[in-house]
């Protein structure tokens, strides 16, 4: 039975991937931060079939400690302070949770199991103020935020522990992918579950920032299993994971408000204070080399999507109310 120790179990990525290896007869360890009362809410489902092990990407001794615990064939980095508005006010524990928090693993499997297979989530952000559309593996990262650079620290220090060390260690490059499961400070969950309170007659207005801003959207579930494929092949190597389209939030917002409706015009306000320091205008990811090479595709629908995460929020809203 192979084993597989991941972090950030608990979002809505480590989630997904939890099951899925479960269902492919993996052993499943998540790491939790000693520090933190986790919010298990996306495991509770499967919290009898994995095991938390402590510890904390910040302190090099507790992820030597997890490995030889967990004794894993693979590893999933996937925490992170991930929430790039909240960036600017917490940059420097950006950066050091979602940069310096690469290399402690790295070493923690350097030192303890160097035949582990590593993967590292690298994010779309990383190409920021965009040199080419749409992006690849080879386009230049341009970050435009501090958790856009600290990723891009993350990326590059893996590529240069595959190369320094010979170690299997990849990094996915996903773009934006999103799931009834997203925090509430992401915009297609803001969105979302909005669009559920005003239909519902819970909420009134719905207050955004840019809405011009163009995404790569997909779903969550969908991508993991890019993740694991990764990790299944002969050679280590890094993937762009996206679905080759882009919209708007204003096409979300559209959307949205139209599977119950009602017209977002009367609902949406422009918010001045919601818009970024320095923006990113369109990120569009060119999936080709993850499709030729990995056999893998996006099976959700940007629509699908945004349709599955408001009938999610009706029935939480329904059961609560």
């Amino acid at each position: 039975m192979k084993s597989a120790l991941i972090t950030g179990i608990t979002g809505q990525d480590g989630s997904y991937l939890a099951e899925f290896l479960l269902e492919k007869g993996y052993k499943v360890y998540g790491l939790k931060r000693r520090s933190a009362i986790p919010n298990l809410e996306n495991i509770h489902h499967i919290i009898d079939k994995v095991t938390l092990i402590p510890g904390d990407l910040l302190d090099l001794s507790s992820l030597i400690q997890a490995i030889k615990l967990a004794n894993p064939d693979e590893v999933y980095n996937l925490a992170a302070q991930s929430f790039v508005a909240e960036s600017w006010p917490e940059a420097i524990y950006t950066s050091k949770a979602t940069g310096l928090g690469v290399i402690n693993m790295l070493e923690a499997i350097r030192l303890t199991k160097p035949d582990i297979r590593f993967y590292q989530a690298s994010s779309s952000e990383m190409f920021g103020k965009v040199v080419e559309i749409p992006q690849k593996e080879t386009t230049p990262f341009y970050p435009r935020s501090p958790y856009a650079a600290a990723k891009v620290y993350g990326h590059w220090i893996t590529v240069n522990y595959r190369e320094s060390y010979h170690m299997f260690a990849c990094s996915g490059i996903l773009f934006n992918h999103e799931s009834p499961r997203r925090g509430m400070e992401f915009v297609t969950r803001k969105v979302t579950n909005a669009v559920a309170k005003i239909k519902l007659g819970l909420q009134d207005e719905l207050k955004l920032g840019n809405l011009d801003a163009k995404r790569d959207w997909g779903f969550a579930g969908d991508y993991v299993k890019a993740m694991w494929l990764m990790l299944q092949q002969e050679k280590p190597d890094d993937f762009v994971v996206a679905t080759g389209e882009t919209h708007s939030v204003r096409e979300l917002v559209e959307i949205a408000f139209r599977y119950v409706g009602l017209d977002w015009k009367n609902y949406v306000v422009q918010d001045p204070a919601l818009f970024r320091p320095a923006e990113v205008d369109i990120l569009l990811g060119d999936p080709k080399k993850a499709k030729e090479q990995l056999g893998w595709k996006p099976e959700v629908s940007f629509e699908q999507l945004i349709h599955m995460m408001v009938d999610s929020e009706l029935k939480k809203l329904k059961k609560t109310s």
